[in-house]
């Protein structure tokens, strides 16, 4: 194993380590923090204001999900679906993944600084929300909407950002975005049935059995739909963005339908191709909104 990890360059390194993090699915992140942007500006916020939010919301999203392949490291090695991972075959080195750790949460923080006081002050609640998340299926199975809570904070973070205060619309937002994150962890969690059981570690799919478990997702998920249009009567928002809504009530509804259909077969499509899809939808058609039907 040490010969193995001489023989790669920075170059597959990097690879390895984007891969370790699944850099491809801040894809599910990012779009929610860019619709509290354009909700907060009404529009398309300033460069600058993009460019910090950008940053920030990548080195948050580094962070946390490095330390949560760190804290899980060992029950990655014997889980068989996680077991081909980076850290479990030592691919990669524990102490250059803490290291990276410790750069992305400084990249937040000097984000932070530069967008307002009050996004400074709040970064280090945010990366203890997120290092605290990964530790919380030891202990608990509401561990799904912890997960959400931490990507409640783009949409919420995103509308400080641009405004520098707190308001009712980020709030609703942000609880869309939790029980839409949770809804689909619930499923993901599915896989990892028997080993969570057999670990002792939590889930509702372990706690409830997996048929209890879609059921408690679906029941996140009809709740988005319906925060989402609050979020469009408190902001007098416009017939586009409700089309958006409903074209992901389809999403959410094709989400369940492929997952008991095909079982975990489908799983990992379901997860991905879906809700990133879901998250572009809602800021595409929040922003067209924006910019054609208000005046």
């Amino acid at each position: 194993m040490v010969e193995e990890r001489k023989t790669l360059g920075p170059f597959q390194q990097l690879l390895l380590f984007l891969e370790l993090i699944k850099f491809p699915h801040t894809i599910f992140a990012l779009p929610f923090a860019f619709t509290g942007a354009v909700l907060a500006a009404q529009g398309i916020p300033e460069g600058t204001k993009i460019f910090w939010i950008l940053v920030a919301m990548v080195g948050a999203r580094t962070g946390a999900m490095a330390v949560n392949r760190l804290v899980d490291m060992d029950l990655d090695a014997v889980n068989p679906r996680t077991a081909h991972r980076a850290l479990p075959r030592g691919l990669l080195q524990p102490f250059t993944v803490l290291v990276i750790v410790v750069l992305a949460f400084c990249l937040l923080v000097f984000a932070a600084a530069q967008l307002n006081r009050l996004c400074l002050l709040l970064s280090p609640v945010a990366i203890g929300l997120t290092v605290f998340y990964s530790y919380t299926k030891r202990f608990t199975s509401f561990s799904h909407l912890i997960l959400g809570l931490c990507l409640a904070c783009a949409p919420i973070g995103a509308w400080i950002a641009v405004l520098g205060r707190v308001d009712l619309p980020p709030l609703v937002l942000g609880l869309a975005v939790l029980f839409w994150v949770a809804g689909f962890d619930i499923l993901y969690a599915l896989a990892d049935i028997e080993f969570d059981r057999a670990s002792g570690l939590y889930s509702i799919p372990a706690r409830l059995g997996g048929n209890a478990g879609m059921r408690v997702s679906l029941l996140f998920h009809i709740a988005v739909p319906i925060l989402l249009g609050i979020v469009g009567q408190l902001l007098h928002l416009g017939p586009l963005y409700y089309l958006g809504v409903l074209f992901i009530v389809f999403l959410l509804g094709y989400e369940h339908v492929t997952v008991r259909r095909h079982g975990l077969e489908r799983l990992e499509a379901a997860f991905f191709n879906v809700n990133g899809l879901i998250s572009i939808t809602l800021f595409t058609f929040t922003l067209l909104d924006l910019l054609l039907t208000l005046p």
